[in-house]
C-alpha cells in the first residue's frame, strides 16, 4: 500500500470537472485506489464517491492505493492533481 497527503489549492475545491479527471486517471489502473478526507474513505474510481466528500479549497486529503500498480497509479494521480492546479 502507498499513500500520499495533499492540500487543495484550487479556489473551487474538487468540483465536478476535476473530479471526473481524477476518476478517469484512477480507472486506468488495476489497483484499489481510495480518497480519504475527514475520516471518510471513498473509491477514487467512483465520481459519486468523490463528489460526496465535498472537498473544498484548503482541505487536506490523502490518496491510498493498494495493488500491483499502486505506486505508478499514485505518481500519475499526483501529476494529474498538479497539472490541473488542484492540489499540492
Amino acid at each position: 500500500m502507498v499513500e500520499k497527503q495533499f492540500t487543495v489549492i484550487d479556489a473551487a475545491g474538487i468540483h465536478a470537472r476535476p473530479a471526473s479527471v481524477l476518476v478517469s486517471t484512477a480507472n486506468k489502473f488495476q489497483s484499489d485506489i481510495h480518497l480519504v478526507h475527514n475520516g471518510k474513505d471513498v473509491n477514487l474510481k467512483s465520481i459519486l464517491g468523490v463528489m460526496s466528500l465535498g472537498i473544498g479549497s484548503g482541505a487536506e486529503f490523502s490518496i491510498r492505493a493498494t495493488g500491483a500498480d499502486a505506486e505508478e497509479a499514485l505518481v500519475e494521480l499526483e501529476k494529474t492533481l498538479q497539472n490541473e492546479g488542484l492540489a499540492k
